[in-house]
């Protein structure tokens, strides 16, 4: 068949850029021990800056093996899972690499999870010790008893800034809600972060790592239904900084500042934005809440030259008024991954900073990245790129998963490569319906091109099917975007008796525009196919999005579907 021909040709790896290679004789080294080489070769090096408050290689690695010992203190042991529950801040970059140098199991949790998502991910990991911010402290302390959790570790935002900020926080982050509104419990083994780290001494037991040992579970969504600890090894994990390193081989040996805003508890900004910044021998600009406002003034601050970001980072830094004061030549690249970055934001991005974006895919269960566009060779807008070194990647029919497409027709996206995972935490079923025949299902609707090049067309489950015709949302999106009074654009199925599903449209208006729906309606009659044009718009002042900034399709959907069952 045509299409088996192509993807077994792998025609890539002709568009890979120069140096980068199809395969990676992969160094056998854990993160601990990457991040040990990092603070040897560069010990007073600029790692992590948190506010304006710098810690060098030599301090991160100092801070490390103390919390290591004290983790070993009470207890901690290879598989143990220990539960992180922080913003980007320093102690958790600290906790992450001090769990792993014991073999302990990350889990790195959300903050902004619900007390029944927190207790869901902490029961079903096991984790015994929970590191938290202040701000929870109460919450999880009134928790614990539901969960196997022993002690927990409070730091806050005022534990590493610079003078006199630091002098002044206990005042101005009470005003700004950084500091818990009501004293914290009193409670037996709650402890604070830094009496742990000043009772200990840098010299840690150190477990024998191999890269069959698991070292993280990874949970993935969480706002609707019950979230799925995806079991990452320490082989995923390095192999995965190694493939991104390959991919870049002009950067490697030179010293760059990393805008560390994605999300840590995230698997893209884990590996993209710390771990990648490790194995580099980077810095990190740790920013814990990426709004606008902030990513802007720290570019204005700190000049960092790589920004790994998600859709709406760029969208809401575009639209703000201080984007266009701020100084984007600092930057030698922007990243985007996480959903689809609408092609009309790229281009109005691109013009506005003067930066490229190269746009790429990934999921929690490939830990993530499978897919990016070369940074000096073809970049095409709207593609996710090339699979990296080492991946193997597949379009397979919708129904069985068994056949190739011919190149140019969509089906489901399948991968093969090192930064695979093993599976689901306690879910069996799943795991068999994700790993079938040693490829990954990604429930992904993705074309390839002639180049090698992939596009995501939508997911399986959230592709409308009107009239008998496929319709994929995000081509929906894609041409509202192009509307200069929207800012965001949203499209799902809503039931309906004669043609199965409509369309119905949601849309957030960019600052002082007015629209109507009939407006909104007439214009996609230009734009759309008939049977794709939106029967319904609902204006709304936001969606709902992850954490990370992901637009929630399915939480339209279900607040959709609940509306109308009353």
């Amino acid at each position: 068949m045509a299409g088996e021909v192509s993807y077994a040709s792998k025609p890539w790896l002709k568009s890979y850029d120069k140096g980068v290679p199809e395969k990676i004789q992969y160094e056998e080294i854990c993160m601990p021990d990457i991040l040990d080489r990092s603070a040897a070769q560069n010990p007073d090096r600029m790692a992590l800056n948190f506010q304006g408050y710098t810690m060098t290689y030599k301090e991160l690695k100092d801070m490390v093996d103390r919390f290591a010992t004290w983790l070993a203190g009470v207890g901690i042991k290879k598989g143990d899972a220990v539960a992180i529950i922080l913003p980007n801040m320093i102690p958790c970059v600290v906790a992450y690499y001090a769990i792993h140098r014991l073999g302990g199991i990350v889990v790195l949790n959300n903050p902004t999870y619900s007390d029944r998502e927190l207790e869901h991910q902490l029961n079903d990991s096991g984790a015994k010790i929970m590191i938290i911010i202040d701000l929870l402290a109460n919450r999880m302390i009134d928790l614990r008893p539901k969960t196997k959790v022993k002690q927990i570790i409070i730091t806050s935002i005022g534990d590493y800034l610079p003078f006199p900020v630091n002098l002044l926080f206990p005042l101005v982050g009470k005003k700004k809600g950084l500091l818990p509104a009501k004293p914290i419990k009193q409670a037996n083994d709650v402890l604070r972060w830094k009496d742990c780290i000043a009772k200990s001494q840098p010299n840690p037991p150190k477990a024998k790592l191999t890269f069959d040992d698991t070292a993280m579970y990874q949970y993935t969504g969480g706002t609707t239904g019950v979230s799925k600890g995806v079991i990452l090894t320490h082989g995923n994990i390095s192999k995965q900084v190694q493939q991104i390193r390959a991919w870049f081989p002009k950067f490697t040996g030179t010293y760059n500042v990393n805008l560390g805003a994605l999300p840590f508890f995230h698997v893209f900004g884990m590996s993209c934005a710390m771990n990648f910044s490790i194995i580099q021998g980077w810095g990190d600009i740790l920013i814990p809440k990426p709004q606008p406002e902030p990513l802007l003034e720290a570019i204005r601050k700190f000049k960092p030259n790589f920004g790994a970001l998600v859709p709406t980072m760029f969208i809401g830094m575009l639209n703000h008024p201080n984007m266009k004061t701020t100084d984007m030549t600092c930057f030698k690249g922007f990243f985007s991954g996480s959903a689809p970055l609408p092609v009309e934001v790229i281009h109005d991005f691109e013009k506005t900073a003067g930066s490229v974006i190269c746009e790429g895919f990934g999921m929690t269960e490939t830990t993530p990245v499978t897919h990016t566009n070369p940074f000096e060779g073809v970049r095409k807008i709207g593609s996710i790129g090339l699979p990296i070194s080492d991946t193997e990647c597949r379009i397979v029919d919708l129904d069985k998963g068994e056949t190739d497409m011919p190149v140019g027709e969509p089906g489901e996206l399948i991968i093969r490569g090192p930064q695979v995972t093993k599976g689901y935490l306690n879910k069996p079923e799943e795991t068999a319906g994700l790993l079938r025949n040693g490829w990954c299902y990604t429930g992904d609707i993705a074309t390839m091109d002639e180049d090698g090049y992939f596009y995501i067309v939508d997911r399986k489950k959230d592709m409308i099917i009107s009239g008998g015709f496929n319709v994929y949302p995000r081509d929906i999106d894609e041409a509202y975007y192009e509307h200069p009074k929207v800012m965001e654009a949203c499209a799902i199925g809503i039931p309906d008796a004669k043609r199965g599903e409509n369309v119905k449209l949601f849309i957030v208006l960019k600052e002082g525009e007015t629209a109507t729906a009939e407006e909104m309606i007439e214009y996609g009659k230009s734009k759309l196919a008939t049977y794709k044009l939106p029967t319904e718009v609902e204006f709304r002042k936001e969606l709902p999005k992850s954490t990370v900034g992901k637009v929630l399709r399915k939480e339209l959907r279900a607040e959709e579907l609940a509306k109308r069952k009353k």
